[in-house]
């Protein structure tokens, strides 16, 4: 799994293998996990991404810079949500990508939340 950070716009882009993914939704739909980076440690990445459970509403993900850890935070049902979209992109057997931009009103991402694109084991772009 590797995390890069755009310092221009905050964006962090997320790959990772199916499995590294599939690890990743599981963590989230339970609420608890620690997950490494293999990004170099001098690299402006973040080394690790953090799951744990709030009471939301939604899905809070944020970069903490001190620590460099992605966070991932929030309620049973949002988490889902996320889990499921994780899943969907660890499984897309031809390709893609998965933005995760909070905007107001957003079902599931809370307020706050950094932008992250996750991209498939199998390439950004759709094969189609």
């Amino acid at each position: 799994m590797k995390l890069v950070r755009d310092p221009g716009s905050d964006e962090v882009e997320l790959t990772a293998s199916a499995d590294e993914l599939t690890r990743l939704a599981d963590a989230v739909a339970d609420g608890a996990g620690l997950l490494g980076s293999a990004a170099p440690p001098d690299d402006g990445a973040a080394r690790a991404i953090e799951v744990g459970t709030t009471p939301g509403p939604g899905v809070l993900v944020y970069l903490d810079s001190e620590r460099r850890v992605l966070v991932i935070s929030g309620d049973d049902a949002a988490r889902a949500v996320l889990a499921d979209n994780l899943r969907a992109v660890a499984s897309a057997e031809d390709g893609g990508h998965l933005h995760l931009d909070h905007y107001p009103g957003h079902f599931y991402l809370a307020e706050g939340s950094v932008p992250v694109v996750v991209t498939s084991p199998h390439g950004g772009m759709p094969a189609r």
